[in-house]
């Protein structure tokens, strides 16, 4: 059995700008798990189209269940494999990534598909396929099932890092992280908490000299 996903999305930016934004997209505040990338190989074919592999290392916890399955070393990082191709005649990229760490245990296949969005010749769509699969007899479906939900949350911080790569290339102020918006949450609903004691205090030593 295999676990399939599928769904697109829609980058406001031109197809070029998109395959810039994808060159450029480590590192944001979405990708701190993106450790490294090193290009492999890299080629122009006769056709004039852009072939890449590339190997990116990434921090990868697994659940604790899973771990005992894993050698220590092994347990947070992955490493996954990267091919892309730029048709520049076609206007379209495409990617597919794999993991080769952890295989046998879970493997994630993406394909991901960058063209020219057919209403708006302005705006690139995109297509982002996975297949999610695992061999461990007896906890295959549990294993799939965390990888489908693991793979849907970083497709969220994916597009997240993807449209804050682009503000920065179009000039514009990137939309605050997740992290600054939180802390900033955070920093409010102390100081509400610190004034309502202030204010609670005070009332109490009122309380006392009546």
């Amino acid at each position: 059995m295999v676990k399939y996903f599928c769904c697109a999305g829609l980058l406001k930016c031109s197809w070029d700008q998109a395959c810039v934004a994808y060159w450029q997209r480590y590192p944001n505040p979405y990708s701190n798990h993106v450790l490294t990338e090193d290009i492999i190989f890299r080629e122009v074919t006769p056709s004039n189209c852009l072939i890449s592999r590339r190997l990116m290392t990434k921090t990868s916890r697994a659940p604790r269940w899973m771990e005992r399955y894993l050698p220590k070393h092994m347990s947070s990082l992955a490493y996954v494999i990267e091919d892309s191709i730029v048709d520049p005649q076609k206007r379209t990229m495409t990617t597919l990534t794999w993991n080769i760490t952890h295989a046998r245990l879970m493997s994630v296949e993406e394909r991901c598909v960058y063209g020219i969005n057919s209403e708006n010749s302005n705006w690139t769509e995109l297509k982002r396929e996975a297949w999610i699969s695992s061999n461990v007899y007896g906890l295959s479906r549990a294993i799939q099932e965390f990888g489908l939900a693991r793979f849907k949350t970083s497709v969220t911080k994916t597009m997240k890092g993807f449209e804050y790569i682009l503000a920065k290339m179009q000039g514009e102020t990137p939309s605050r992280t997740l992290a600054e918006t939180a802390t900033e949450r955070a920093r409010e609903t102390a100081l509400a908490a610190k004034e309502k004691a202030k204010d609670l205090a005070s009332h109490a030593q009122k309380k006392q000299y009546v």
